[in-house]
């Protein structure tokens, strides 16, 4: 069973992050899921809605988002922060690729200038040297220029930097097909087969891909 490491910030965009949860169990991968503090709050607010005042308890949010949406089937190792010992920390371990969705800016700052502080950054670090796909998903908006010149940076050393800015050509009914459509091409990206978007030509008869 191959590994993906999917990790979550504190980057509004929290129902991104279940979907991938449950496209990469459901495409039978083994996820290393490792959620920042800041992420796990904004999991608790936007998923779970307690409201915005910060979690009592991390841990039990987490556990929570994995029992909700990862498939049942899948197989989730949950990793701490500082976890380093974890096979995402070191570029001898086999892994398919790593997905940080939401990625918030001061994650991409952390990893675009090697300042990284914990398993987050460490496991895209890992990515970025052994050449293996990186996907970033910022959300925020506007941009300011030292996250445009990080993004830069990122894109130039082999990452994918992927703006949660879902298309409308395939005529969405729901939020949840927004999501869908976003997260679809980060799994792409990652090579993982998937069914939550409809491809430009394949669906619609007569249009060009």
């Amino acid at each position: 069973m191959e590994r993906v490491f999917l990790g979550v910030t504190g980057a509004s965009g929290a129902p991104y992050a279940a979907v991938a949860l449950r496209g990469l169990t459901r495409a039978g991968y083994e996820v290393g899921l490792c959620v920042s503090h800041a992420g796990a709050h904004v999991i608790s607010h936007e998923l779970q809605r307690n409201g915005p005042d910060e979690p009592p308890n991390a841990g039990v949010v987490v556990d929570e988002f994995v029992r909700a949406h990862a498939d049942p089937a899948g197989d989730v190792r949950l990793l701490g922060l500082q976890e380093m010992t974890s096979p995402f920390a070191s570029g001898s371990a086999r892994t398919k690729g790593a997905l940080i969705v939401p990625c918030s800016g001061s994650t991409l700052g952390a990893i675009a200038h090697g300042t990284g502080r914990n398993l987050i950054h460490r496991a895209a670090d890992v990515m970025l040297k052994e050449r293996r796909p990186l996907v970033l998903v910022p959300r925020e908006t506007p941009v300011s220029s030292i996250q445009l010149e990080s993004m830069l940076t990122l894109t130039r050393a082999g990452a994918v930097v992927l703006p949660a800015a879902p298309g409308f050509y395939h005529l969405p009914d729901r939020i949840d097909d927004l999501v869908n459509f976003v997260v679809g091409k980060a799994l792409d990206h990652l090579g993982v087969e998937h069914d939550l978007l409809e491809r430009w030509g394949e669906q619609q008869p007569g249009l060009a891909s």
